[in-house]
């Protein structure tokens, strides 16, 4: 596969690197490998005898991992997304034995930029939407089969569209007199439906977000990829997590709070009942990008870096 030059600058990346902990001869995982750059600057900072082990849904990211891995010892790749850490890990005989994984979530800025790919309303291309173009049914598939109501509900619960509705019905009613095919086809059925604008957002911004996360099952990927990860994390091993939206970042504050607490009360996500003593700490506040960042990278505005620590039982 012939992999496409996109430029790539990485979000909270001198955050990432301090929040990794990096040891010269440490493990670590990144699971969302992208264009590399938290990839490159972790690999700079280890030693012979460091690993990275690399996932991606995305073919054109993991052939790029494995261009970089054939001079480069201490790199392996898989092509996988977060449901598969645990069995790429285990298999390997890493399970237990990570010093710090990383996830960077959502999509990337050369995903977005690359118009065939179907993720941006701002360019015209093929409405497929999916990380892994290999995989599932495309965004089109599936806006021109599902029912108004399916619609409606995957616009309000995945893109928090407040009118879901309206769009979903403005949709079924577009495709009757032609199916959708496109991202800017869907963009300005979104517009001209929606009775409200935000400002500096487009209207179809929502609608995108919601139906990405559904075709790709995103949320699902990230529970089953957090519980993998901090079963898969030495004690003293650091989880570190960039969300971009409210629903991701809920997720992943849940996941950390309710391993941080010592109570066995409600958990959104299945952990070990064994011990009910805290199984991670909290590392520092909330990170969000400086100004400087957001001035130079306007797609970090809404990066949000969340840290926390496996103890010992």
């Amino acid at each position: 596969m012939k992999v496409k030059d996109f430029g790539h600058t990485p979000v909270l990346l001198e955050e990432v690197l301090h929040g990794l902990k990096l040891r010269p001869d440490g493990t670590y995982v990144d699971c969302t490998f992208g264009r590399g750059g938290h990839s490159r600057a972790i690999l700079d900072r280890l030693g012979s005898d460091g690993r990275l082990f690399v996932l991606d849904r995305d073919p054109e990211a993991v052939a790029l991992a494995r261009q970089l891995a054939q001079n480069e010892p201490r790199l392996a790749c898989v092509h996988a997304g977060f449901s598969g850490l645990r069995r790429e890990l285990e298999t390997r005989g890493l399970c237990g034995q990570v010093d710090g994984i990383l996830f960077d979530l959502g999509v990337s800025s050369p995903q977005l930029d690359d118009a065939g790919r179907g993720f941006s309303f701002a360019r015209e291309g093929e409405l497929d939407m999916r990380m892994d173009p290999g995989s599932g049914s495309s965004a089109a598939d599936w806006l021109n089969r599902a029912s108004e109501r399916d619609i409606a509900r995957v616009l309000f619960e995945y893109g928090e569209e407040r009118h879901a509705r309206r769009i979903a019905r403005a949709i079924v009613r577009a495709r009757a007199e032609r199916p959708l095919g496109t991202t800017t086809q869907l963009a300005a059925i979104v517009a001209a439906a929606s009775p409200s604008r935000e400002r500096d957002r487009h209207p179809a911004t929502r609608t995108f977000q919601g139906i990405r996360i559904y075709i790709n099952d995103e949320l699902e990927e990230l529970r089953r990829g957090l519980a993998a990860a901090f079963d898969c994390l030495v004690c003293g091993g650091r989880l570190l997590v960039i969300s971009f939206h409210s629903l991701e970042d809920r997720i992943v504050k849940r996941f950390m709070r309710d391993l941080a607490r010592p109570d066995p009360g409600p958990r959104e996500l299945p952990v070990p009942a064994a011990d009910l003593q805290p199984r991670l700490q909290r590392i520092g506040k909330l990170i969000t990008p400086g100004a400087a960042e957001v001035r130079d990278n306007p797609r970090a505005r809404s990066a949000r870096l969340r840290v926390a620590e496996k103890l010992a039982a």
